[in-house]
C-alpha cells in the first residue's frame, strides 16, 4: 500500500508547490523532470526483466513526430493524434521485438538490434526533411492556430498549468510500474530473465510476456515522446531520438535504480540537472560532453552500484537494521 500512497502524496505536494509562486525558469526545470521521469519509467519496465533496449529514442521520437506532423499537415488535433502515434508506436514494437523473441535473439544481440532501430527512424527523420525539417528541427505550426492558449491543441500559456499535467502523467507512470510489479506478469518476466527454457517448460509463453512489455513500454515511451513536444514545441532528431537519447534513459535508469519505483525519477533529477549545468557553463565549447560523462558513469554504476542510488540506499538500510537486530540479541545471549 505505500507503494501506492507515497507517489499520491508526492503528487499532491508537487501540486501545491505550483501554486505558490515558483519563478519560471525552477517551474521549467521540474516540468522537464516529470516529463523524463514518465519516461525513463517507461524503459525501466523492460530493462529491470533484462531486456536491455538501446532503442527507446525510436519510439520517443515517433511519438513525438507522426503527432505533430499529423497536427501540422493533417490538422488533426492532438487529442486524435496522440493515439495514432501511439499506435504507431506499438507497431514498431512488434515488428522489430517479435522476430527477435521468436527466433531467441537476445541479450547483446537485441541490444544491438535497438541500437539499429534508433539510427533508422533518426535517419529517416532526417532524409525527409522537406516535411520533418530534417537535423534543423520541426516547429508544430498547424495552420489556423495563432499560438494562443487552446484545450483543443493542448497548448497553454501558464506554466502552472503543464506543471499540473506533467505530475498526473508522472503519478500515471508510476501506477503502472506499480500494477506490472504486482501482476503476474510480474513473475512471468522474473522467470524468463532467470531462463527462458525452464519458463517455457513451466508453461509461460515467453514470446507473448516479453512482447507484451516490450508494447506497454514502447507506448508510454512515445507518450513521453508526445508530452515533450506538447511543452517545448519544437522537437529534433537529437531532442527526442537518436543514439544520444538512448543512452540517456539507460544512465538515468540504470543510475537511479532500475529496481525501484522512484528510480527513474531519482535518474531525471540527476541527468537534467546535469544537462543543465553544462548548458549554462559550458554552453557550445564542448558539444556531446554530456553523452561522454552520460557513457563513463554509465559503465561506473554498472560495476559499482548495479542497483542504481536509491536501490543502494535501501540495501544499505536494510543492511544497517539487519545489523542493529543482530547488536541488539547479543548480549542476550
Amino acid at each position: 500500500m505505500n507503494s501506492l500512497i507515497l507517489p499520491i502524496v508526492v503528487a499532491v505536494a508537487l501540486a501545491v508547490v505550483s501554486f505558490v509562486g515558483v519563478p519560471p525558469y525552477p517551474l521549467h526545470i521540474m516540468i522537464v523532470i516529470m516529463i523524463w521521469s514518465f519516461t525513463y519509467t517507461g524503459w525501466s519496465l523492460m530493462g529491470r526483466f533484462g531486456l536491455v533496449s538501446l532503442g527507446h529514442g525510436a519510439f520517443m521520437g515517433m511519438g513525438a513526430y507522426v503527432t505533430a506532423l499529423l497536427w501540422n499537415y493533417g490538422g488533426m488535433t492532438p487529442w486524435l493524434g496522440i493515439p495514432i502515434a501511439l499506435l504507431c508506436s506499438a507497431a514498431l514494437a512488434v515488428i522489430v521485438a517479435y522476430p527477435c523473441f521468436k527466433f531467441k535473439i537476445t541479450g547483446h544481440y537485441f541490444a544491438l538490434v535497438t541500437l539499429a532501430l534508433t539510427e533508422v527512424v533518426r535517419q529517416t527523420v532526417i532524409a525527409t526533411r522537406d516535411h520533418t525539417g530534417g537535423s534543423l528541427g520541426f516547429t508544430p505550426t498547424p495552420k489556423g492556430n495563432d499560438g494562443t492558449s487552446s484545450f483543443m491543441s493542448l497548448q497553454f500559456d501558464e506554466k502552472e498549468t503543464y506543471f499540473l499535467i506533467a505530475i498526473a502523467v508522472w503519478l500515471v507512470g508510476l501506477l503502472i510500474w506499480r500494477m506490472v510489479d504486482r501482476s503476474m506478469m510480474r513473475y512471468a518476466l522474473d522467470a524468463i530473465s532467470e531462463d527462458e527454457d525452464s519458463a517455457a517448460a513451466a508453461g509461460i509463453n515467453v514470446t507473448r510476456e516479453k512482447l507484451k512489455i516490450t508494447i506497454l513500454s514502447a507506448v508510454l515511451t512515445a507518450f513521453g515522446g508526445v508530452m515533450y513536444m506538447l511543452y517545448q514545441r519544437f522537437i529534433s532528431p537529437d531532442t527526442v531520438g537518436g543514439i544520444g537519447i538512448s543512452l540517456q534513459i539507460v544512465f538515468a535508469v540504470v543510475a537511479g535504480g532500475i529496481f525501484s519505483q522512484f528510480g527513474p525519477t531519482i535518474g531525471a533529477i540527476i541527468t537534467l540537472i546535469l544537462a543543465e549545468v553544462l548548458r549554462v557553463y559550458i554552453g557550445t565549447d564542448a558539444v556531446g560532453l554530456d553523452n561522454a560523462i552520460y557513457g563513463i558513469a554509465l559503465v561506473l554504476f554498472i560495476i559499482f552500484l548495479p542497483k542504481g542510488i536509491l536501490g543502494g540506499i535501501i540495501d544499505g538500510v536494510q543492511s544497517l537494521f539487519r545489523g542493529g537486530g543482530k547488536r541488539a540479541s547479543s548480549p542476550a545471549e
